[in-house]
């Protein structure tokens, strides 16, 4: 296999990399510019395939999907009740009318025709009969054999679900790169659609690195440890919209390294290693991938945990290189990474969802970074915000903190020093 070595490859000028300065020099970008630059590296994949509202949940929407028909359908009732005319409540009531026929959920009265002081029974869904234009609840009528009085005189159009109000006809449902959801399929098979056309699945190999990497149920030597970063990526990944691969874990040299993420850039969209990406001696993802001919648009980011991220392109492949440290892989991959792996599906970007809450604990943190504190929900306040307190001493390589919390406190750059009582931003986990 021949590479291309790292002399003859320039690096992108989208993070002005290497520019001869020391490592430790290097201008970091902050979180909000790392998925800007992220994204832009992304090459949305267009192809497409068939598939029936069955298969297509959690798939994404390949072409706009426009309304065969307005929703609902026809005018129908809201109500079990009986369908009346307005201008039949004339003067000062009670009125008596004689029920004259009986219409439920998928009957109808076409060819009839009915009398001012004629009403129909009529079911919730029914469809309306023609030439009458209220609805009134049975709750409000008092019934005897053949006819019902009542002293509540109604609105025209009340109980009346009139035919388009949901959806007009041929009135965009869904545009290119929307999730479908169950409500959404439902919305869908409402309409009388099928099948769906859907972007095929993003093809996604990831690679764990390491030499002191074991499998969990494996017996362990001097210096090793289980490999728990292979399990977080494939439960992070765990997307219907993408087909992931477990391309294993490799020992730390630069050989392995190398032929690794070449051969997965030829068969997938995106490529995700962990681990390697500092400037310790047996760290070599970022060397591999210039070998082979790769270039990195993002470096480093002004973040903790996670600062070594890393994105760039191998070919028409995207790569993303995360932090070998499960907390700092784990905010990566949820924050700068899904947004990016998104973008490849189409998946239009959203800013993340997240909740005002207030600190329960104190902290001082540096200037100029974003940190992504783990918190559980310790109870609420007087005006019900989410009261949060730290877990863990923020340490990227811990596990526990982030598998007991609740979610994370975002804490900004600009923000130096965190006092009880401080109001944050809390992003919860999506359960």
């Amino acid at each position: 296999m021949n590479f291309i070595s790292r002399d003859s490859v320039a690096l992108s000028d989208l993070a002005a990399l290497d520019c001869g300065q020391p490592y430790a020099a290097r201008p970091m970008l902050s979180v909000a510019d790392a998925v800007t630059r992220a994204i832009s590296l992304c090459q949305p994949v267009t192809a497409s395939e068939d598939l029936d509202l069955f298969s297509a949940a959690g798939r994404v929407v390949a072409a706009g999907i426009r309304s065969p028909c307005a929703l609902p359908r026809f005018d129908h009732s809201a109500m079990d009740g009986f369908a009346v005319r307005a201008a039949s409540f004339t003067g000062n009531g009670p009125w008596t009318f004689r029920i004259a026929a009986r219409v439920a959920a998928g009957d109808h009265t076409v060819g009839r025709d009915f009398e001012s002081a004629e009403a129909v029974e009529i079911f919730t869904g029914a469809m309306i009969p023609a030439d009458f234009d209220t609805v009134i609840i049975g709750e409000k009528c008092s019934r005897h054999d053949r006819q019902f009085t009542t002293a509540y005189r109604p609105r025209p159009g009340e109980n009346i679900r009139r035919a388009g109000e949901d959806v007009d006809h041929d009135a965009l449902l869904f545009k290119a790169g929307t999730v479908l959801t169950p409500h959404k399929i439902a919305l869908l098979a409402a309409a009388g659609l099928s099948r769906i056309s859907v972007v095929r699945k993003i093809r996604l190999g990831f690679i764990t690195t390491g030499s002191e990497l074991k499998e969990p149920g494996e017996p362990l030597g001097a210096g090793q440890i289980y490999n728990s970063n292979r399990y977080l990526l494939a439960s992070m990944l765990a997307h219907p919209w993408l087909e992931v691969h477990d391309l294993g874990s490799i020992p730390d040299t630069i050989e392995s390294t190398t032929e690794l993420i070449h051969g997965a850039s030829m068969h997938h969209d995106i490529v995700v290693t962990s681990g390697g990406l500092s400037k310790g001696g047996e760290d070599h993802v970022r060397d591999a991938l210039t070998r082979c001919g790769g270039s990195l648009g993002v470096l480093d980011v002004a973040m903790r945990p996670g600062k070594p991220v890393s994105f760039g392109t191998l070919g028409s492949a995207l790569f993303i290189g995360l932090p070998g440290n499960p907390m700092a892989a784990a905010v990566t991959l949820d924050k700068i990474a899904l947004p990016a792996i998104r973008a490849v599906a189409g998946i239009e970007h959203r800013d993340p969802v997240w909740m005002m809450a207030i600190s329960d604990f104190a902290l001082r943190k540096k200037e100029g970074r974003t940190e992504f504190v783990p918190v559980r929900v310790q109870g609420r306040d007087a005006s019900r915000t989410p009261v949060v307190a730290m877990l863990g001493r923020g340490s990227s390589g811990s596990l526990s903190p982030m598998a007991h919390a609740d979610g994370v406190a975002i804490l900004p750059p600009e923000l130096v020093t965190i006092e009880r009582g401080m109001p944050l931003r809390f992003e919860p986990f999506a359960m």
